[in-house]
């Protein structure tokens, strides 16, 4: 079967975001990470930038976690953690988005959340850790912390996530159709392995 959604999983750093862009703009279809961000925010109640730093964090159980419920709207989270409320309006999102048509989905687990439709392309977009830390230094400048750590922290929170609301493993091969490597082929090429697949399976 053809495919005509694009799921883009990604390394902090590995320009993954950057490849879903070019190959949105090369397929004339929709784009949607921050597009996706808002459309969370929107149904949920939360703001963009919570949804943002907390859609993909290590889910948690504690009263911590049910602090934030979005207020005047009683009983809106239906006694569930914010991550776990974020989760379920990010899957009813990306079902949702999916049926409207082709498009490209960065982040979110949507590898998952779409694995059972087969006009699906699922990629994950990896590279080394010298070349993220230099990327994302190069993209958003030097922090408190280390390039290092700051990579380390954020594939941490993405796999504890991946895992805990998936039962898989986050980048293991079998949850994807093609995995690349950013620092070996490119971001530019790798969104043109990724468009040349999507034109030429059937």
């Amino acid at each position: 079967m053809k495919k005509t959604i694009v799921t883009i999983s990604r390394q902090f750093g590995s320009g993954g975001r950057t490849v879903g862009h070019l190959v949105a703009q090369a397929l004339d279809i929709p784009f949607y990470d921050k597009e996706l961000v808002e459309q969370i925010a929107l149904e949920s109640g939360f703001a963009p930038k919570f949804v943002e730093e907390h859609g993909e964090h290590s889910p948690g159980k504690t009263l911590f976690s049910y602090a934030f419920a979005p207020q005047g709207v009683p009983g809106v989270m239906n006694g569930m953690s914010t991550a776990d409320f974020l989760w379920h309006i990010q899957c009813g999102t990306i079902l949702q988005l999916a049926e409207q048509g082709p498009c490209v989905i960065v982040g979110r687990n949507a590898d998952y959340i779409l694995k059972d439709r087969e006009d699906v392309l699922h990629t994950y977009i990896h590279a080394d850790l010298d070349f993220r830390a230099d990327r994302i230094v190069r993209l958003y400048g030097e922090s408190e912390k280390s390039p290092i750590a700051r990579l380390q922290e954020k594939d941490k929170r993405r796999k504890v996530n991946y895992q805990h609301y998936t039962g898989r493993t986050w980048g293991d091969a079998d949850n994807y159709d093609i995995s690349l490597n950013t620092a070996v082929v490119g971001v530019e090429a790798a969104a043109k392995i990724i468009v040349d697949l999507v034109k030429n399976l059937e």
